[in-house]
């Protein structure tokens, strides 16, 4: 159940949003307002101004020359944060303290603390603050729900998600301080795990850039281990970038009775005498789906998929992996 459902539903027939970046999912989330007639695109703020005024006259909306301006203005009910990971927390804080109801793309925050206060103070202003996890509504993810249990007692899991690109593209992606650390960047890449197989006990990580210079990296390549109370041992790859040379996105389970092996958009059941093919559901159409149950959950009180607390405790592993690669050590939660 939300923590949040015991908001009054709203009066009003449709909710004005006022939406940070022109990105990708900053587009996605653009294009799904628009088609649902319980939302009303109001105004977008941008990085590039004819970048900017383009998205805006595509989707109908004014352009706002700074996210402070944004977050104050009377006619906006929901602010939709889709931009660089770094600005996320104070966007979120100036929103939730200006009375709006908040969205923000993962991670809420790069810092524990930060996020630690936004869900404080979305209780304190009684107003939604919601983390998207799409992960958790693909296709993938609900094939390992289904399935899960046919393997019997989990004992190893490797994740890996490698992306070659030759160049290395000179954006927020590539930025040490815009995109944060790896797997709080990708914090989604733990959150899947930790949906799926509890709470953390320890974690360690080994973790290297390739430089372009002080800001911006060519390659990023990352390899976390994590022991779940359970005892299970999780292994997570994650790597962009020039000195990397093939693409990977593959999710393995390896149990008492069986494995699950991911491959792309391929699935397979593995037990000793057969091998069965599993159906895996689309990737497509997720920040539509997450845009949906939100606007569900602010005229309905419908629960959402993903609470803020649950987002937070994937941060703390987070950031626990980080201490682990900038120490060497083994960290304890």
């Amino acid at each position: 159940m939300s923590m949040y459902s015991q908001q009054a539903p709203l009066s009003k027939s449709r909710v004005r949003v006022g939406l940070v970046g022109t990105g990708y999912a900053a587009k996605l989330r653009a294009e799904a307002l628009l088609l649902d007639e319980r939302s009303h695109l109001v105004a977008i703020v941008g990085h590039t101004p004819d970048k900017t005024a383009a998205f805006a006259q595509e989707y109908q909306a004014e352009v706002i020359s700074s996210w402070p301006q944004l977050v104050e203005r009377d006619d906006v009910d929901l602010v939709v944060i889709s931009t660089i990971n770094r600005d996320h927390g104070k966007i979120a804080h100036a929103a939730l303290a200006s009375g709006k109801n908040v969205v923000v793309e993962y991670p809420l925050s790069v810092d524990v603390s930060e996020a630690e206060e936004l869900i404080a103070l979305a209780k304190a202003q009684n107003k939604l603050l919601h983390v998207e996890h799409i992960e958790l509504l693909g296709g993938l993810h609900q094939a390992l729900k289904q399935h899960l249990a046919k393997v019997g007692e989990v004992f190893y899991v490797r994740y890996s998600t490698i992306n070659p690109q030759h160049p290395a593209p000179r954006k927020w992606t590539y930025h040490h301080e815009m995109f944060g650390f790896p797997l709080i960047g990708a914090i989604s890449r733990l959150h899947r795990l930790i949906d799926l197989f509890g709470k953390v006990v320890t974690v360690n990580c080994h973790q290297r850039y390739w430089e372009i210079e002080s800001e911006y990296y060519q390659t990023c390549f990352c390899i976390a281990q994590l022991c779940f109370d359970s005892g299970l041992l999780a292994q997570v790859i994650y790597g962009k970038g020039e000195t990397l040379w093939r693409s990977e996105r593959k999710f393995e389970v390896h149990g008492q009775k069986g494995g699950l092996i991911f491959d792309g958009d391929t699935g397979l059941f593995v037990q000793p005498e057969e091998t069965t093919l599993i159906e895996v559901g689309t990737r497509k159409g997720l920040f539509a789906k997450d845009t949906r149950m939100v606007l569900d959950h602010l005229f309905d009180g419908t629960p959402l998929y993903v609470t803020p607390e649950e987002s937070l405790y994937t941060l703390k592993v987070a950031d626990a992996v980080q201490r682990s690669a900038q120490t060497g050590l083994t960290i304890f939660l």
